[in-house]
């Protein structure tokens, strides 16, 4: 483990993949388990996700599925990679995060994020358009403007206002100006794209304002990141999803993940042959020793203070063994401090 592996924080954000043989409410509480167990390991937060009408993923709820988790654990700090605020209306975000604080008072992480659904039947289920990402700077103002009591409505949110729940945004491109004009910490991915990847990390560093939320960039970058004891072993670990993303991109839906012996025997067109190899390349796997070269070399071109890693497999035995591993190799030593820094400082990020 080097310097800079050791002072970096290691998060995961679990999707509820659902998965071929297991249901979505399985999916669910596999997520619930996962927390546990990676609270124990020491990792610094976990998160969960929002996907509407898509079969393979379970986690359509984040503000519940997130009151699950922080519920079902004591010290890892519990969020969301993230609400989709266009689907939502400030006011009752607030009102959900100021809750999750109350009760959890200290853990929770509001990740944001501005997408708007996949499909047009999913964002006409939701009565929203594509256009509806184009306000979210607006819309991340009017939420914090409501735990501030800054709304110009003279209507107060409740519980929220006055809590300090840390946001984030979840950007790419435009979401990292809005993240820097804003003054809040950034979460950008995904490594398979490191030359864009550090693009918008310099452009959200370069335009970055001073807020009441973060007095200084703040940078976790995302993605996936596999660990076992051979390289094949951990290159397995993502077939599952590899092929997933190759199927949605050429039949348009997202379907559960199938066992990776699987994907094996499978018939695939040439354009689904290559989206699937794509799909295996640039990601950050390997053993012990080939992750942490990659990682060293990844947190040296972002200077990132964070990785929120992003695995999703069918092998659940699996993925957790490369939650260990991963926590050996980066010196996670056990249930951390959810209020203060690796290094024991209280910044509550």
């Amino acid at each position: 483990m080097t310097p800079l592996i050791s002072r970096t924080r290691f998060s995961v954000l679990d999707r509820s993949r659902t998965r071929e043989g297991h249901s979505g409410p399985e999916a669910l509480r596999d997520t619930v388990r996962l927390a546990r167990e990676l609270e124990e390991l020491g990792y610094h937060r976990f998160w969960v996700s929002e996907h509407h009408g898509v079969p393979g993923v379970a986690g359509s709820a984040p503000t519940v599925l997130a009151a699950a988790v922080a519920a079902a654990t004591r010290t890892i700090r519990v969020g969301t990679g993230g609400v989709m605020l266009p689907n939502h209306q400030p006011l009752v975000v607030a009102e959900q995060f100021g809750v999750l604080e109350s009760l959890f008072p200290g853990r929770i992480d509001m990740g944001l994020g501005r997408s708007v659904g996949f499909t047009d039947g999913v964002r006409r289920a939701l009565g929203r358009g594509k256009e509806d990402a184009e306000d979210f700077g607006a819309r991340i103002d009017e939420l914090l403007g409501w735990f501030c009591g800054t709304s110009p409505t003279g209507v107060h949110a409740r519980p929220a206002e006055g809590l300090t729940v840390p946001p984030f945004v979840l950007a790419m491109g435009e979401g990292a100006t809005i993240a820097a004009r804003a003054g809040l910490p950034v979460v950008i991915g995904d490594l398979r794209g490191r030359d864009r990847m550090r693009r918008g990390i310099d452009h959200y560093r370069e335009h970055f304002r001073p807020s009441v939320w973060a007095g200084e960039p703040y940078v976790v970058i995302s993605g996936t990141v596999a660990v076992a004891d051979t390289a094949e072993r951990a290159r397995r670990l993502l077939i599952p999803e590899a092929w997933s993303m190759a199927h949605a991109r050429t039949r348009g839906t997202f379907p559960p993940l199938p066992p990776a012996e699987r994907v094996g025997s499978l018939a695939m067109t040439a354009k689904e042959r290559g989206l699937y190899e794509s799909g295996l390349g640039g990601h950050i796997a390997g053993t012990k020793e080939q992750v942490a070269d990659e990682l060293e070399t990844v947190l040296e071109e972002t200077g990132a203070q964070e990785v929120l890693v992003t695995t999703s497999t069918h092998d659940r035995t699996a993925l957790l063994d490369s939650y260990r591993r991963l926590a050996a190799l980066t010196g996670l030593t056990g249930p951390a401090d959810p209020t203060g820094a690796k290094d024991g400082s209280a910044v509550r990020r």
